[in-house]
């Protein structure tokens, strides 16, 4: 299966840092994440990855040139956009897209087993499949429920709300390429409502709570992710 990574974002939320390098290759431990990922990638066997390049391509590619940094399975090409295409516009610069396909977001921690996911949407004969992860959030406060006439309906004392988030990561099939036109911005939320509105099956593959997940999108984030990945590293590295 081909594998095409997301990395050309500013990724401004994390700047100052992003200023002069791109999140992508933001070091956790003594590696990029994104070296992280192609790592666990050719481990489950997905060798030709594609990599969606903008914001300071060359340093990413010049990082990549040393052949030292990759494992010797990998197959890498580039494609670059010239300006901002979202999540789901750059797929459409990627050639011989005739097979199921993953596209994932360059910054993501997770120790995923990526042949799950593929067999899961498989099986389940997908459209589009979305990988998703558990999330319990606890509020600190009660929560009042309102009637329409202003009426109290319910008082729930610091609940726990549970929802799945979109952990970046998705395989889809070629035919969703014809969402997507050549230049023009389109993102992955916006590609599943449309999906969903023409009556594709979407599906969610659900991440199992044991395994690990996290989208350096903030500085708590990445601090997180470089203290996880100290203690833990043998999980995101598998031999």
């Amino acid at each position: 299966m081909k594998a095409i990574i997301l990395a050309g974002g500013k990724g401004t939320r994390l700047a100052p840092y992003t200023t002069v390098f791109p999140k992508p290759m933001l070091p956790v431990g003594n590696k990029p994440i994104l070296e992280i990922i192609i790592r666990q990638l050719t481990h489950y066997g997905i060798n030709d990855i594609t990599l969606c390049v903008g914001y300071l391509a060359e340093l990413i590619q010049a990082y990549f040139q040393n052949s030292q940094f990759l494992p010797k399975e990998a197959k890498l090409s580039y494609v670059r956009e010239r300006e901002p295409l979202g999540t789901a516009g750059p797929i459409a610069l990627v050639e011989s897209l005739k097979e199921p396909f993953l596209v994932m977001n360059g910054d993501i921690l997770t120790t995923l087993d990526y042949s799950k996911l593929i067999d899961f949407h498989n099986k389940q004969s997908s459209f589009l499949t979305i990988g998703v992860h558990k999330k319990e959030v606890k509020m600190d406060l009660g929560i009042i429920e309102l009637s329409g006439n202003n009426k109290v309906a319910d008082y729930i004392e610091r609940p726990t709300y549970t929802y799945f988030d979109s952990m970046g990561i998705y395989v889809c099939n070629p035919e969703v390429l014809q969402y997507i036109k050549a230049g023009v911005y389109l993102d992955f939320p916006t590609l599943v409502k449309l999906a969903i509105k023409d009556g594709k099956t979407v599906l969610g593959y659900h991440h199992n709570e044991s395994h690990y997940w996290l989208d350096m999108g903030r500085f708590g984030d990445y601090q997180r992710a470089n203290e996880d990945f100290e203690r833990r590293e043998q999980d995101f590295l598998p031999k």
